[in-house]
C-alpha cells in the first residue's frame, strides 16, 4: 500500500532544518542516554554536550517532565534569526531501516511552533529529515509527547537532531529518546561504513582546473553530446552502475579531450571502450509497454544525425546488456518508490568560477530529469509541438553554464534550468537568495495576487509601524518607478512552479526584496493612483512566513452556525478525526479547508469517515531502475470506511496554497460521494519528493512519483481543479471578506445544491 506523505515539506518552515550545520561534533551513541534527559546540566547554563544558539537555550531545574532538569529555549522579538535549535549529532555507524526521535514538550506563549527534528546526512549533505512542525504545537500547553521519524539511507553517515523553537515564547523539552527499528539506538547492530570509489578517487576534489572564456558552436555541440552520453552510461553501463568509476571525475577527465576534438564521437567511443568489456546479460532487462505509463526516451540512440555508426553500436550494446535492479548512483525509497539520488557529492568547497563543475551541475540535473522525472513528458507547455523540448534545454544551457563567471551567475543558471522542469517541488532551495529580486531587506508587507494583481494583505513587521503607508487591499503597480508587470516578466524565468498561480504565489513573497532603506512604491487605492514612500527593513525584523495559508482564523474545528461545520487542516490532529466528525454530526455540511498545508497526514484517519465503501482515489507510477526513464503503474490507493460516517455535504476549499500533501488530501476527500471541491486551481505539485544534490553545495528536489486520479487522469501541473470555481476579489479583500468560505456556506444551505455523485 502506498502512502504518499511528502518527506521534504516545501514551505519556508523546512529551510531552518537544512540550514543547521551539516557536520556537528559527533557524540558517541553510548553517551546519548546521559545527555538526553539533561540531568548532568547546570541550571541556567547551556545543556552539556548539546550545540545550539548560546543565550537562548539553558538548563531549567524548576520545570521538568521527569528527573530534576529539562532544556528550555526562550525567544523574544530581539532574538536572532527566526528560530533557535538545540542540536546534537551521532555517527550513523549502525544498521537501520527506520529511525524515530521522541520526547516530551511543554510550551508557553509560542507564536509559531515548537517541535523535535531529525535529519540524516550523507557524505556532503542532508538525505532525509522530519520535523514536529506538522503537529503545529504552539501557544501554551502542558507536557505533550511528540515523535518524528525517517527512513534510513544506506549511504547515511550522520544523524543530526534536537529541539526547535520558531517564533517567540518559551518551550521546554525533556526525556528525549532515539530509537532504531523500535529499540534504543545504543542497542542497534553495528555496521561498517565501507569506502567506495568516491573515497579513493580524489583527483578533482579541490576543483576541475577548467577555465573557459568562450565556446565555439562546435565545442558547445560536442559538450551537449558528451553530457547526454555521460548520463546514459551513468545509469546503464555495468562498470558505472556497479560503482567502479567515480563518474563525476570521469566526466571532468573527458571534457578537455572533447573540447580539443574536432569531432567528439570518436573520443566518446574510445571512452566507452576504456570502461572495459561488457558481459552479455543473463537474464536481460525487459520492458512490458502495456504496464508502463511512460517508456524510456531512447530514440536518440538510433539518430544518424547525432551519432556515427561506431558510437551508436557501442551505446546500443550497453543498452542491450544493461544491469537489472540495483544501481550505485540511484535507488528507490521504501514502498513508495520515489528515486533516492545516492552517492551524489555536493562539492561544497569548490570555488567558482569552475567550468568543469558548472557543466557537471548541468549534466547531473539534466540526466536526472531525463531518466527519473515521472512527469518528463509534460515539462513542455506544448508537448505535441515541442517533442524535443528537453533536448533543446540541454543544448541552450551549455554556454551559460560553462561561461558563468561567479557563484551567483551559476546559481541563476541553475534556477532557470530547474524552472524549465515546471515542477513546484523542483526549486533551488539552497540558493533562493540568488533569485531576483535580490537583497537583504524587504518592505514589511504580505502580498497575494488577487485578480492577477499584487494586493497588500497586511503589514508583517515584528514591530508594527503606526504610520505604515500601505493598507489592506492596496494594489501595487510600481516598485522604485518600475511597473510591476515588467518586473514579473523579467523575473519569471527564475521561478520554478507547476503553473502560473503558484509562480505568482511565490513571486509575491519576494516581490519587495531589495536594498535596505527608502523604497518608492506606487499603488492603486479605490481606483486612484498614489505614490508613496516607505522603507525596506532587514528580513530579521520581519515576521517570517512559516507557511502559505489562506484559511479562517480561530480554532481547528468551528461551528459557523447550527447547520455548518468548519475544519481547517493546518493545525489538525489525526487522532481527533472521529471527534471532528461527531462534532459535525447533524449539520447540513462540513467545510474542510485545505487552503494550507496539513499539520498531519489526514487522508485515511479523516477520509475513512467520509466514504461509504472502499474507494480507490489515486493511482501512481514509479521508475523502473532496470529501465531508466520508464515508469510503470503501481497499485491504486483505497480508503476503507469507518464509523462514524458524516452524512451531510462536504465542501473542500483549495487555492494556490494547496500543494503536495495538501493536494493528495484533497484528491482523497473528493472521492467521497457527497463531496465537492471549491476555490481555485492548486499548485499542481504532488507526490513524494526526492532530493537532488548539486555541485557547490546546492540542492534541489523533484516530484519523484507520478500521482493520478483513480481513472488515471493526471494531476501534475494541472492541480486539483475545483468543481465550483470561486476566487477572492480585491473588493472582498478590502472588506475583510472570505468570499470562498462564504460561497461554501451558501452552497451548503442551497436547497438545490445537492451532493455530487
Amino acid at each position: 500500500m502506498i502512502y504518499v506523505v511528502t518527506a521534504l515539506k516545501l514551505f519556508i518552515w523546512a529551510l531552518p532544518l537544512l540550514a543547521l550545520p551539516l557536520w556537528a561534533q559527533n557524540i558517541p551513541r553510548e553517551r546519548l542516554a546521559e545527555l538526553v534527559g539533561f540531568e548532568n546540566g547546570i541550571a541556567g547554563q547551556h545543556p552539556a554536550g548539546w550545540g545550539g544558539m548560546q543565550g537562548d537555550i539553558k538548563v531549567d531545574d524548576k520545570i521538568f517532565y521527569e528527573g530534576k532538569r529539562s532544556a528550555l529555549i526562550e525567544r523574544n522579538e530581539q532574538s536572532r534569526q527566526s528560530f533557535s535549535a538545540l542540536t546534537i549529532s551521532i555517527e550513523r555507524d549502525f544498521a537501520a531501516r527506520r529511525i524515530e526521535l521522541c520526547g516530551w514538550i511543554k510550551a508557553e506563549s509560542v507564536t509559531d511552533y515548537a517541535g523535535l527534528w531529525l535529519r540524516e546526512d550523507g557524505r556532503e549533505g542532508p538525505l532525509m529529515f522530519d520535523s514536529g512542525h506538522r503537529q503545529h504545537l504552539k501557544g501554551t500547553f502542558n507536557w505533550t509527547r511528540q515523535c518524528v521519524s525517517i527512513d534510513a539511507f544506506d549511504d547515511g553517515r550522520q544523524l543530526v537532531f534536537g529541539f526547535l523553537l520558531s517564533g517567540t515564547g518559551k518551550a521546554w523539552v525533556d526525556s528525549i529518546e532515539l530509537k532504531v527499528d523500535g529499540k534504543p539506538v545504543a542497542n542497534a547492530p553495528a555496521r561498517q561504513i565501507e569506502s567506495t570509489i568516491l573515497d579513493a578517487d580524489v583527483e578533482f576534489k579541490k576543483g576541475s582546473g577548467l577555465s573557459l572564456q568562450e565556446l565555439s558552436a562546435k565545442q558547445a555541440a560536442n559538450l551537449a553530446l558528451t553530457g547526454r552520453v555521460w548520463g546514459f552510461l551513468k545509469y546503464h553501463h555495468p562498470a558505472v552502475t556497479a560503482g567502479k568509476k567515480h563518474w563525476d571525475f570521469e566526466l571532468l577527465r573527458i571534457i578537455p579531450k572533447v573540447l580539443s576534438a574536432e569531432d567528439a564521437k570518436p573520443v566518446l567511443a574510445g571512452w566507452i571502450d576504456s570502461l572495459g568489456p561488457i558481459r552479455a546479460c543473463s537474464p536481460c532487462a525487459k520492458i512490458w509497454s502495456q504496464q508502463f505509463q511512460t517508456i524510456p526516451d531512447l530514440a536518440w540512440l538510433s539518430d544518424d544525425a547525432l551519432l556515427d555508426q561506431p558510437l551508436k553500436e557501442k551505446l546500443l550494446e550497453v543498452h542491450r546488456n544493461r544491469p537489472m535492479g540495483e544501481q550505485f548512483y540511484v535507488s528507490t525509497i521504501g514502498s513508495v518508490g520515489n528515486p533516492a539520488f545516492k552517492n551524489e557529492l555536493a562539492y561544497q568547497t569548490i570555488r567558482f568560477p569552475d567550468a568543469g563543475f558548472q557543466l557537471l551541475g548541468l549534466f547531473r540535473f539534466w540526466n536526472m530529469m531525463q531518466y527519473f522525472n515521472p512527469n518528463r513528458e509534460i515539462m513542455s507547455d506544448n508537448p505535441a509541438s515541442e517533442p524535443m523540448y528537453w533536448d533543446r534545454v540541454l543544448e541552450d544551457s551549455i554556454r551559460p553554464f560553462a561561461l558563468a563567471k561567479t557563484r551567483i551567475e551559476y546559481d541563476q543558471q541553475l534556477l532557470q534550468l530547474i524552472a524549465k522542469v515546471k515542477d513546484g517541488h523542483a526549486n533551488l532551495w539552497s540558493s533562493l537568495a540568488s533569485r531576483p529580486p535580490m537583497g537583504t531587506c524587504q518592505i514589511p508587507v504580505t502580498i497575494r495576487f488577487i485578480e492577477d494583481r499584487p494586493v497588500v494583505m497586511s503589514e508583517n513587521a515584528k514591530t508594527p509601524d503606526p504610520d505604515f503607508p500601505l493598507k489592506r487591499g492596496d494594489v501595487i503597480t510600481k516598485l522604485d518607478g518600475i511597473p510591476v508587470e515588467k518586473l514579473i516578466e523579467e523575473w519569471r524565468p527564475y521561478y520554478a512552479a507547476s503553473n502560473e498561480p503558484t509562480r505568482k504565489r511565490d513571486m509575491a513573497n519576494s516581490l519587495t526584496n531589495g536594498v535596505c532603506g527608502v523604497a518608492l512604491i506606487e499603488i492603486s487605492r479605490d481606483g486612484k493612483a498614489t505614490g508613496l514612500q516607505t522603507r525596506r527593513i532587514a528580513k530579521a525584523e520581519v515576521n517570517p512566513l512559516t507557511s502559505i495559508e489562506n484559511h479562517r482564523p480561530g480554532p481547528t474545528f468551528q461551528k459557523l452556525a447550527e447547520d455548518v461545520a468548519y475544519l481547517k487542516l493546518r493545525p489538525v490532529s489525526a487522532a481527533e478525526s472521529s471527534n471532528y466528525i461527531r462534532s459535525a454530526a447533524g449539520t447540513k455540511g462540513l467545510i474542510i479547508d485545505i487552503r494550507n498545508y496539513p499539520s498531519e497526514f489526514m487522508v485515511f484517519s479523516l477520509g475513512a469517515h467520509l466514504v461509504r465503501s472502499t474507494t480507490t482515489f489515486a493511482e501512481f507510477t514509479q521508475v523502473d531502475l532496470s529501465n531508466p526513464g520508464g515508469f510503470y503503474w503501481r497499485q491504486g490507493q483505497p480508503i476503507e470506511p469507518a464509523a462514524p460516517h458524516y452524512e451531510g455535504k462536504v465542501v473542500i476549499l483549495v487555492d494556490e496554497s494547496t500543494q503536495s500533501q495538501a493536494e493528495y488530501t484533497s484528491m482523497a476527500f473528493r472521492a467521497a460521494p457527497n463531496a465537492i471541491v471549491m476555490g481555485s486551481t492548486t499548485a499542481g505539485a504532488d507526490g513524494n519528493v526526492s532530493r537532488i544534490p548539486l555541485p557547490g553545495g546546492a540542492s534541489s528536489m523533484i516530484s519523484g512519483i507520478g500521482v493520478y486520479y483513480a481513472n488515471k487522469r493526471p494531476t501534475q501541473r494541472i492541480g486539483i481543479v475545483p468543481d465550483i470555481v470561486v476566487k477572492p476579489t480585491i473588493a472582498g479583500i478590502k472588506a475583510n471578506k472570505d468570499e470562498v468560505l462564504d460561497a461554501a456556506i451558501e452552497y451548503i444551505r442551497r436547497p438545490d445544491g445537492g451532493a455530487r455523485r
